[in-house]
């Protein structure tokens, strides 16, 4: 699928750039699809304009089958470690955001702070038992970072997600279980509940995350 993504956006940065139209057809979709997969991928560089224009040229002249200007076997290790350095960066930018968001979020109507440093804030009250941590749930879900960004919503899937509290993060694992099935409840979990200073996918590292969740169901 990767390989099959980049031969495509290879062939995208040969022609000529125009306004397109707003995509119709399914094809016209799935293409513009590729084009937002790769933003996402590309997105951990926080690339500047100049530096997207030197990522196109790397693109066309591979492209075009000619020489390449660097040995790219000696720079995929760089391009690796420049990825690590900018999450880390972008990591500490948004744990600066995140003092006054969490500050600001502990002092909402309803909001508990436990002792682990979690923020739960109750949207909806749901009715009969709440899950163990053992048990298996069913939920819909958004995730953001502090800057609104967000990284994984089961409402755009358009399906409901399912696994056990025992095998996600801790914020999760604990937050999940002051829920009841119907209620609604917004979590804001620091890093050392989350993903700590490894980070995951587009997640940086030590970044405090917030989740928007509605339990469904749980299934014991």
């Amino acid at each position: 699928m990767k390989k099959l993504i980049i031969a495509v956006i290879l062939v995208l940065f040969t022609v000529p750039a125009f306004a397109a139209a707003p995509p119709k057809t399914e094809e016209q979709k799935t293409l513009y699809a590729i084009g937002q997969i790769m933003a996402k991928q590309l997105s951990v560089f926080n690339l500047s304009p100049a530096e997207m224009e030197m990522v196109k040229q790397g693109l066309t002249d591979a492209a075009a089958g000619g020489k390449p200007l660097v040995d790219v076997d000696v720079y995929n290790k760089k391009v690796q470690e420049l990825a690590s350095a900018r999450r880390a960066v972008q990591g500490e930018k948004l744990a600066k955001e995140a003092t006054a968001f969490v500050e600001k979020a502990a002092k909402e109507k309803g909001a508990v702070k436990t002792a682990s440093g979690l923020i739960y804030i109750p949207q909806k009250e749901g009715s009969g038992a709440g899950p163990a941590a053992t048990d298996k749930v069913k939920v819909d879900y958004s995730g953001s970072l502090v800057n609104g960004v967000v990284f994984d919503s089961s409402y755009k899937r358009g399906q409901p997600a399912e696994f056990p509290l025992n095998g996600v993060i801790k914020c999760w694992t604990e937050g999940m279980q002051m829920m009841k099935p119907g209620g609604k409840a917004k979590l804001i979990c620091p890093p050392d509940i989350a993903y700590g200073e490894r980070g995951s996918g587009s997640i940086p590292p030590n970044a405090t995350l917030v989740f928007d969740i509605e339990l469904h169901e749980v299934k014991k």
